[in-house]
């Protein structure tokens, strides 16, 4: 396996896991991540949130681990990078108005480089204009804005546990699925893992 080279956006607020998870296990087979945030430099970092179910309608917004950034966002050069990671959490929702994250993240999509983005991850593939005709799924209250961007959105696992592979693109619904998504993203980048 050659190692490869991906970018992971993040902000405040970012889902704790999501971000703490991804980062850990591409780095551990082996493969460069560097985690960038607009506005922020290496060694700075962002705040993350731990998204939780106690008995209201929604989730609620706990404080996670502070997540340390390693690379300066103003130095991104999207064609070093092999692949493009998303996670999700509340960052999508505003990183999605920053136009150099949607330009960014057009160069994966129309470069047919890998994506995975997970939870609320697709809200920036869907502000950035990549999802028509795409399968995808996502955290539930984000399918309809993926179905609004043209996307074929495919099925959820009641323990929201499954990914969906299109291609060269992996989404998944929220951490539960963290196995499947990374499984299915390492054998896009065609990473081995020795049992």
């Amino acid at each position: 396996m050659a190692a490869k080279k991906i970018l992971m956006l993040v902000g405040d607020f970012v889902e704790d896991y999501e971000a703490m998870v991804p980062f850990q296990i591409l780095t551990m087979v082996g493969h460069t991540v560097h985690a960038v945030c607009p506005d922020k430099k290496a060694g700075d970092t962002v705040k993350t949130a731990v998204h939780d179910f106690v008995g209201d309608q929604t989730y609620v917004e706990l404080q996670g681990h502070r997540f340390h950034i390693n690379f300066d966002f103003d130095e991104v050069n999207p064609a070093d990078y092999d692949a493009l990671v998303i996670p999700g959490g509340r960052a999508p929702e505003y990183l999605r108005l920053n136009e150099r994250v949607l330009e960014i993240t057009k160069h994966f999509g129309e470069n047919n480089k890998p994506i995975a983005a997970i939870c609320h991850g697709p809200q920036i593939l869907a502000a950035a204009g990549l999802l028509k005709d795409r399968n995808v799924i996502s955290y539930p209250a984000v399918g309809p804005e993926c179905k609004a961007a043209g996307a074929k959105y495919g099925e959820i696992s009641p323990g929201a546990d499954n990914a969906l592979t299109d291609g060269n693109w992996v989404t998944a619904p929220a951490w539960p699925a963290h196995p499947e998504w990374m499984k299915q993203f390492l054998k896009v980048l065609g990473s081995t893992i020795e049992a």
